[in-house]
């Protein structure tokens, strides 16, 4: 969530129009959701990212599909 709120705001700020400009303010949004989730991790000594924690937290049931989890 943290990484589409900050490529929203980036697009609009910049007044991004067109793939490449679009795409521009998607890396950055994306790199600052990756250093907020190092950080947060750093702080609380744990992983944010596992298979349980979202499926777990919505109540919906994984199902695996060729290797892969699927909601």
């Amino acid at each position: 969530m943290v990484g589409e709120k900050a490529t929203t705001d980036i697009t609009i700020s910049k007044d991004s129009l067109g793939f490449e400009e679009c795409k521009d303010s998607a890396v950055e949004g994306c790199t600052i959701a990756k250093n907020t989730r190092k950080e947060l991790e750093e702080k609380t000594g744990k992983s944010v990212i596992s298979n349980e924690n979202y499926l777990h937290l919505t109540g919906k049931k994984q199902r695996k599909v060729k290797g892969f989890l699927s909601k």
